[in-house]
């Protein structure tokens, strides 16, 4: 592949923080790795190693964050969680993503500053996984480092594909958690499964808070009530609350973490008063965390285009969602929660991602994305690869993870039906313990 030269452009001096010691990173990069053009992005990336003699000459590991669009942890607890478990056999580069965290971030008054629909969306366009692999590769060149491995949660186990696609002679082994995504580029492949997943969570999460299930279909009736009326709520930024918005609660169920969160913010959703019932505060301001898309417009932008090696996604989950699953639809009587589905409504209805529309529907019409990945160079692997799936998954599917598993040679699975995706931060010894020794053994059979 190609990635032209990264400038390291500053180094802060070291810090020491509860048993980890780091130093912040910028870099200058291309914009666009495969031309000449003078555009250039900053990346910011963060060293951190162990407190303890000798870490300095421990192998690189680099973290590719779930997304997209969110920066990379940034380790306020120090040498702990899956960040702990990393540091006594490796230096961890927290590299934050194009477009995120210190990494030349992209927001609304970013994308308007470029000027035109179509001219914020050539330039999105240059934000996918393999310029982020290209990013790496200059990175990892400017650090005068031979070779180096990589962790990758959620979309940075689809980076970590598209890695091992583009430049697998630069990786040392692969670790990869709830992030074998779907490769053939079928967008629509990927809705159909987890619309299922999401209905299948959803039962199971009324199986423990039966009471919930009212209590969520009296939130509903509030919120057509007052619509009906013609005093309808609003968030914080100013969002109508609608059904789609209640939908969005369907977050939660993508971890073992953070479901017991649904159920709390339930318990209190509703005011019954005398002059009617309404959306308490506290409620209200739950559904507005779920749509932070003022933080992070990649994420809802690049949702759908994530998929795609050539083909218009063409609004993927709303097709789907209308041929095969009504009962996600907003005017089903007790509408099912949503989890990572961008819809068309969403830029309609949030004041965040209103102006953003003509750039969401230009990137959905968007022909000849180029190719993710390489199938050929997937099949002939021999780089030490291991992965956690987890069964019941509601972001990335079993069966199609598993399918990419087959898709790559020597790629070890490691299944959990207890864990979910957000096993790495909910069991990170587990989960790391599990791959690595999976890696361990693999390296010389494979090497």
């Amino acid at each position: 592949m190609i990635a032209r030269p990264a400038t390291l452009t500053s180094r802060t001096p070291e810090t020491t923080w509860r048993g980890a010691v780091a130093s912040s990173l910028r870099f200058s990069v291309p914009l666009r790795h495969g031309d000449g053009s003078p555009e250039r992005l900053e990346l910011f990336a963060r060293a951190v190693r162990a407190d303890a003699p000798g870490s300095e000459e421990l192998p690189w590991l680099l973290f590719l964050q779930g997304g997209p669009g969110f920066p990379a942890l940034r380790p306020a607890g120090g040498a702990s969680g899956w960040l702990g478990e990393l540091l006594p056999r490796f230096q961890v580069l927290l590299l934050d993503q194009r477009g995120t965290g210190g990494s030349s971030a992209v927001e609304a008054a970013t994308l308007r500053a470029l000027g035109t629909p179509e001219a914020q969306a050539e330039y999105i366009s240059h934000f996918r996984a393999t310029d982020i692999v290209a990013d790496a590769e200059a990175v990892r060149q400017a650090l005068a480092i031979e070779r180096w491995s990589t962790l990758g949660q959620s979309y940075g186990g689809f980076i970590t594909l598209s890695y091992l696609s583009l430049a697998p002679a630069s990786l040392e082994r692969c670790l990869i958690t709830g992030g074998l995504g779907e490769i053939r580029g079928d967008a629509a492949a990927v809705y159909r499964a987890t619309y299922a997943r999401m209905a299948e969570r959803e039962a199971e999460f009324f199986s423990w808070f039966p009471e919930d299930e009212a209590r969520l279909q009296r939130v509903y009736d509030v919120v057509r009530e007052r619509r009906a009326a013609g005093s309808p709520q609003h968030l914080a930024d100013g969002s109508e609350v609608t059904e789609t918005t209640v939908q969005r609660l369907g977050m939660f169920l993508g971890g073992n973490g953070r479901v017991q969160g649904l159920h709390f913010a339930l318990e209190s959703a509703v005011v019954e008063a005398p002059e009617g019932a309404r959306l308490s505060a506290g409620f209200l301001g739950v559904l507005q965390g779920q749509l932070d898309h003022a933080g992070h417009p990649l994420y809802w932008l690049l949702q759908e285009s994530i998929y795609s090696s050539g083909a218009p996604t063409a609004w993927a989950a709303s097709r789907v969602r209308a041929a095969d699953f009504p009962e996600f639809l907003p005017n089903a009587p007790r509408p099912r929660l949503l989890g990572e589905m961008a819809l068309p409504s969403d830029y309609e209805e949030s004041v965040a991602l209103r102006p953003l529309a003509p750039l969401a529907w230009l990137l959905a019409e968007h022909e000849g994305w180029p190719a993710l990945y390489r199938p050929e160079v997937l099949a002939e692997n021999t780089v030490p690869v291991a992965a956690a799936v987890y069964t019941h998954d509601v972001y990335v599917d079993r069966e199609l993870s598993l399918a990419t598993a087959a898709a790559v040679r020597g790629l070890r699975v490691w299944e959990s039906d207890q864990l979910h995706h957000d096993g790495l931060s909910d069991e990170p010894g587990t989960v790391l313990g599990a791959l690595l020794e999976l890696t361990d053994a693999a390296a010389p059979a494979q090497r």
